[in-house]
């Protein structure tokens, strides 16, 4: 176990399966989500290396650049399914640990497939896989981490699990290991040594955390508070307006995130001739932006509200991809800029789980969720990154980058509307509107 074993003492809460945690620093609680958290970014850290390591991959496998938004797209539209379906095989055989352990054995796996590859398909395949083994993952994890967080730590347990540790690992971690063992030792040295702490995690999952049980599953889901709600299936959460909006924004932010991550690198190599190291520099300062933003946005949103912070950080998103196309001054200065833009990254957890968790009845919260994702992997992940290699092939590397804004603009516009969902702010409009009712 991680941590102190649980008192005796009978807790109220569900999500403790029925009982309290000491407390302090060295629980349980802490413990399992230093160590989720951290498998989460590992994950992460894999699916991002590929993109980070396309200039050296092209020195031994051509590619052209649809190839390789095919490698991006191909992990998102596995990863789409991935988090919908093979997340649903969990609920449905009641099973968290199994599946989180085949999980970080099989992407550690794919992360050496990768450097093992002689040839383009290979390589795609390797991606593939990985992403249908990593989307579920952090559904699983957040599942684990909700039946053992005390109650009041849920949000900020999912929050710091989610944001902060793929953004620290995934994104400026990433970069900063990957390239000098690319440059050193080869970019086959760079995927292996990027799978081993995959392994690590899982041997520290397999002695340390323990499975939840079906008792305490149900009862942090609340499925009897929301018994009597209407039934609803896919079409009819999309005719609702936030959860249509939200797969929409969702679209194209996650076309602006993964033809950031795909192709940026290759642009400020190969378009602009920058050195590789000011490449994993700049995307570095990528990775800290999304650390602080996970965070910065959602804290934001609550004092408010969602509709505010959702423009204004997405039209933010703007700011990297035209920094990279038209900036030609100090690499610091730059950098400064991408972080600027990328602090878009901030509205993720808004749009994909917040927005729709406070629109739709919490019965089917998670399938609202899993929709959002799903909409934007396959369409913007896939659809829109496989355009944009497809086009760069026929005119330039400054063609994603310019897809990038348009993609950041309009999930901007399509945040004006959205309806208000923050709580704080839903009170005080129905404070305001029963006030101004005639007595």
């Amino acid at each position: 176990m991680i941590g102190p074993e649980p008192s005796e003492e009978m807790g109220r809460e569900g999500g403790k399966s029925g009982m309290t945690r000491r407390t302090g620093i060295f629980t349980y609680e802490n413990g399992l989500l230093l160590l989720l958290g951290i498998s989460f970014g590992v994950a992460f850290f894999d699916r991002n290396a590929a993109g980070i390591l396309v200039p050296f991959i092209t020195r031994d496998i051509p590619l052209s650049n649809t190839q390789v938004g095919f490698l991006g797209s191909g992990l998102a539209i596995t990863w789409a399914l991935g988090a919908f379906l093979i997340a649903r095989w969990s609920d449905a055989r009641g099973a968290r640990k199994p599946f989180l352990l085949a999980f970080l054995l099989i992407f550690s796996g794919c992360s050496i497939l990768a450097g093992l590859a002689t040839s383009y398909p290979v390589l795609l395949l390797s991606r593939m896989i990985m992403g249908a083994v990593e989307g579920p993952f952090l559904p699983v994890c957040l599942a684990i981490m909700a039946v053992e967080s005390s109650e009041h730590r849920r949000g900020v347990n999912a929050g710091f699990m989610q944001n902060f540790f793929a953004a620290l690992l995934g994104q400026s971690v990433a970069p900063l290991v990957l390239v000098p063992i690319a440059e050193a030792f080869g970019w086959r040295a760079a995927f292996f040594i990027a799978g081993i702490p995959g392994l690590l995690c899982a041997v520290a999952v397999m002695f340390w955390v323990r499975e939840p049980t079906r008792a305490a599953q149900a009862a942090v889901g609340g499925e009897a508070a929301d018994a009597n709600a209407p039934r609803m299936r896919v079409f009819d959460m999309l005719k609702v307006r936030n959860i249509a909006l939200c797969s929409a924004i969702s679209v194209f932010l996650v076309a602006w995130m993964i033809l950031g991550w795909t192709f940026l690198p290759r642009f400020f190599t190969e378009y602009r001739g920058l050195p590789a190291q000011t490449m994993a520099y700049l995307m570095t300062t990528l990775g800290v932006a999304s650390a602080v933003s996970g965070f910065g946005a959602p804290w934001l949103s609550d004092r408010i509200g969602r509709k505010p912070v959702m423009i204004a950080f997405c039209l933010a998103g703007v700011i990297t991809p035209m920094a990279a196309l038209y900036f030609h001054g100090s690499p610091v200065v730059l950098g400064v800029l991408m972080f600027l833009g990328w602090t878009a990254t901030g509205a993720f957890p808004l749009f994909m789980g917040v927005i729709p968790g406070e629109t739709i009845s919490r019965r089917y919260a998670a399938t609202a969720m899993g929709l959002v994702v799903c909409v934007g992997e396959v369409i913007g992940g896939f659809g829109i990154t496989s355009l944009a290699g497809k086009l760069a092939d026929l005119s330039s590397l400054a063609t994603p980058v310019l897809l990038q804004i348009g993609c950041a603009a309009l999930g901007g516009v399509l945040c004006l509307f959205l309806v208000e969902t923050a709580p704080a702010k839903v009170r005080a409009v129905a404070g305001q509107t029963a006030a101004a009712r005639p007595a």
